[in-house]
């Protein structure tokens, strides 16, 4: 029978209790542009779209699930992926009512605590019915993410993962 994730965190002492769950409220290239960039573009709960010199850019926010060996709840990342201008379309248009078997390919777009650099990894974007977030399926590499969406993760790095996203802030 699998468990509910709790832990004392070491660098707070509070107990965390259910599965961690981050998210990003922005693709970091939107993030990178400059404040007009930003402004003219379009950033929302779910979609993300500007236009800077390199031409127009389309964002979709996504989960990344991580399993937790011997846990019910994934380790969750509300991340998201530069999606083409035609899939950006599509996704927005069937939102309401997406065929499950779509899939759109994209690239990770947000850099995530305690891997090497995540940014551009492949992914493929799963829309889920029902008002919730799609998921995305990373391609099977060798970096660090990849395989620990391929393989889960222990319940220990899990917690490793957790107080680097909880305490980031802290000069980490």
């Amino acid at each position: 029978m699998a468990a509910i994730f709790s832990f004392r965190c070491s660098r707070c002492g509070e107990i965390h209790e259910g599965s961690p769950s981050f998210s990003f409220d922005a693709p970091a290239p939107f993030l990178e542009q400059s404040e007009e960039v930003r402004n003219n573009g379009n950033l929302g709960t779910d979609l993300c779209e500007y236009e800077d010199g390199d031409g127009e850019h389309y964002f979709i926010r996504a989960c990344l699930e991580i399993p937790i060996h011997g846990v019910d709840e994934p380790f969750l990342w509300g991340v998201w992926v530069s999606v083409s201008e035609k899939s950006f379309v599509h996704y927005a248009e069937t939102y309401d009512s997406p065929d499950p078997t779509d899939r759109f390919f994209g690239w990770l777009c947000n850099h995530l605590p305690c891997y090497e650099d995540t940014y551009a990894l492949k992914t493929r974007v799963h829309p889920r019915e029902g008002g919730v977030r799609p998921y995305i399926e990373l391609e099977e590499t060798s970096h660090p993410l990849s395989v620990d969406f391929h393989q889960g993760i222990s319940v220990a790095r899990a917690q490793e993962l957790a107080e680097a996203a909880m305490h980031q802030q802290d000069g980490d």
